[in-house]
């Protein structure tokens, strides 16, 4: 089976949950829309998770895109050699846009691991997929973390920056393509009036962050059945902060 999770935010004990209630198997597929990291309580452990499992496809999402530049100079040793260049202005602009997004607790966990584990994961994220396209049982889905936005008739998923794809907030009213389901996160389905962290469909479009780590559910989406799963959030009293 082909399934889909999103913005798993680092909610370790959800995220476990939700594969034993697939019955995740070797022949099965996970794909996950970005945002594994931050806000959550165990980032790290998702990211170890997912990285030792092949039938895992991590694609990227705005929170991993920040995270990279940060952790990969704090690899790095700061001397009186390079230490005006590693920490010039834009540095501590995105270091101070990261922790402003939930990458504080990312990086405490991030600093306790011994330098080979910090490598092999800035490996791992550096290989995150942009977007996946899949054809099962006569559909066509696009996979992709953020929004198709500004959107004009014509346009092909190729047509869009990284920024759009990782960063814009998708229109659930309008249809993005006619020929394939599109699939995202980013944007908790909470935000929506009247949702309570269940998935949204409509308009060829299957939106499927639930708002786990402020408080309501992981959704993993199966592309076979069309239907979906919900894991309810575990820690209530250290919700990430509001959106």
């Amino acid at each position: 089976m082909h399934y889909v999770i999103s913005d798993i935010h680092g909610c370790y004990d959800e995220y476990r949950e939700a594969l034993e209630k697939i019955n995740f198997q070797d022949c099965d597929l996970l794909y996950v829309l970005g945002d594994c990291i931050d806000r959550g309580y165990a980032s790290v452990k998702v990211l170890k998770d997912m990285m030792y499992r092949p039938n895992v496809i991590p694609i990227v999402g705005n929170h991993e895109y920040m995270a990279l530049d940060v952790l990969k100079d704090l690899c790095v040793e700061i001397t009186a050699e390079n230490a005006e260049t590693l920490l010039d202005a834009e540095m501590l602009l995105k270091y101070a846009d990261w922790m402003k997004n939930g990458g504080d607790r990312t990086i405490q966990e991030f600093r306790a691991l011994p330098m080979d584990e910090k490598l092999e994961i800035l490996d791992y994220l550096g290989d995150f997929s942009l977007y996946e396209e899949v054809s099962l049982s006569g559909r066509n889905y696009l996979l992709v973390h953020g929004g198709l936005e500004p959107f004009r008739e014509g346009m092909d998923v190729e047509d869009f920056s990284v920024a759009q794809l990782l960063f814009s907030k998708a229109d659930y009213d309008r249809m993005y393509f006619s020929d394939r389901f599109t699939v995202t996160g980013h944007t908790p389905t909470i935000s929506q009036p009247g949702n309570k962290g269940t998935v949204i469909k409509r308009n060829n479009h299957i939106a499927i962050d639930c708002g786990c780590v402020f408080g309501y559910n992981l959704a993993v989406y199966c592309m076979e059945t069309d239907h979906e799963i919900y894991i309810p959030y575990k820690h209530k009293e250290d919700c990430g902060p509001e959106l």
